[in-house]
């Protein structure tokens, strides 16, 4: 393995240049010395030509293929449509390049098993965008969690309540590419909090809706309407014996919160309460029999990674700890390490998602098996 640093950085392409990699992963590149963008590819030259000048890369291209068979390259950011995740990564590991990808993984189980599959084998680095888990909330309240201060564990409760417009998702609307809705864009995220937390599921209850037709684009076209879900929720059993409850919706009328809108996550132990919310990532929530829940701000030691560039001074709370993301996937580059969420982490939390539709589609509880690494 090459030994990178800023003076050898990490050498990253972008296969999708929209607007989750202007947000979380072209900043994080920028603010790490040990990474350099060396390429994008996007399937609009309209929007490569802008990145072009926006980023201030060179190396634009269509061709997927080609990105991930450069020489120049040694590690893919994927942030593509969720159907095309399974060829771009299958490509990035057969020619040896590390892949972080952006959830859902894929379209169900079985493809995000043959990721997994494919760079486990090719022994590259591996990583879900699962960015939530970087929140500095989310990292004291997990080791609250380990540590046992909450006591036993009892249950898990997630809430995560938009108010989008209800015109058109585009390609995220439609089964063929996104395979879901808010269950795989949003719940998927609550789910993977639960089983770092709490550990496997061991059988779940699950529901999706659609209430929205979304016939109509932003510019008040026609269009084919919405297959996908709008509402989901998600009741479960944990292997410990500890209980969830998941509910996510994107029409929860003015629950906008300046756009970041509601997020709470909660764990009951036998000796606290323990709330994460997304609008204050630098505090929980947390009381105990005789004392209300209240505020706790986050010691300075979990506001970031160990080694992040990141400025915990600087920018938007809500907005900034996900550079943290591509932190992560740098330093396991760097130091040969498994990167944390993998595409293990991503899988268990898509089989938790597949069998969700499952129940809802079957009426009945569904079992979920335990997952060879």
């Amino acid at each position: 393995m090459p030994a990178y640093s800023a003076a050898n950085p990490v050498k990253i392409a972008i296969v999708g240049a929209g607007a989750v990699s202007d947000y979380h992963h072209v900043p994080g590149i920028r603010i790490d010395t040990r990474s350099k963008l060396v390429a994008v590819c996007d399937a609009s030259q309209e929007l490569l030509e802008k990145r072009k000048k926006d980023w201030g890369v060179e190396k634009i291209t269509t061709d997927f293929e080609a990105i991930c068979a450069d020489p120049g390259v040694d590690a893919i950011i994927i942030a593509t449509p969720n159907d095309t995740h399974r060829p771009i990564t299958l490509a990035a590991a057969k020619h040896g390049k590390h892949v972080m990808c952006e959830k859902p993984l894929g379209l169900h189980a079985q493809e995000v098993r043959d990721m997994y599959h494919a760079c486990r084998d090719a022994n590259v680095v591996h990583m879900t965008a699962f960015t939530y888990r970087f929140a500095p909330s989310m990292r004291y309240m997990r080791h609250l969690v380990k540590s046992g201060t909450l006591g036993d564990l009892r249950h898990f409760r997630s809430q995560r309540f938009l108010d989008w417009p209800e015109t058109s998702w585009g390609w995220r609307q439609y089964k063929e590419r996104a395979g879901a809705g808010d269950l795989f864009d949003m719940t998927i995220h609550r789910i993977d909090f639960a089983l770092d937390l709490l550990g496997p599921l061991k059988t779940l209850s699950g529901a999706v809706a659609r209430f929205a037709p979304r016939t109509k684009t932003v510019d008040g076209k026609d269009c084919a309407p919405s297959e996908v879900d709008d509402w989901s929720c998600i009741l479960g059993e944990f292997a410990s014996g500890a209980t969830g409850v998941w509910e996510g919706t994107t029409l929860a009328k003015g629950y906008g919160f300046k756009g970041f809108g509601h997020e709470w996550a909660e764990i009951n132990g036998s000796e606290y309460s323990c709330v994460y919310r997304l609008h204050m990532p630098n505090q929980l929530m947390m009381g105990k029999t005789g004392q209300d829940l209240a505020p706790v701000d986050v010691p300075a030691e979990f506001l970031k990674p160990v080694g992040s560039p990141r400025d915990v001074t600087q920018g938007e709370p809500a907005t900034v700890f996900r550079y943290d993301l591509v932190w992560e996937f740098v330093d396991a580059i760097c130091n040969g390490r498994e990167a944390v969420p993998s595409f293990y982490d991503g899988l268990q939390s898509q089989i938790i998602a597949d069998a969700t539709l499952q129940s809802h589609a079957e009426r009945r509880w569904i079992d979920i098996p335990v997952e060879p690494k």
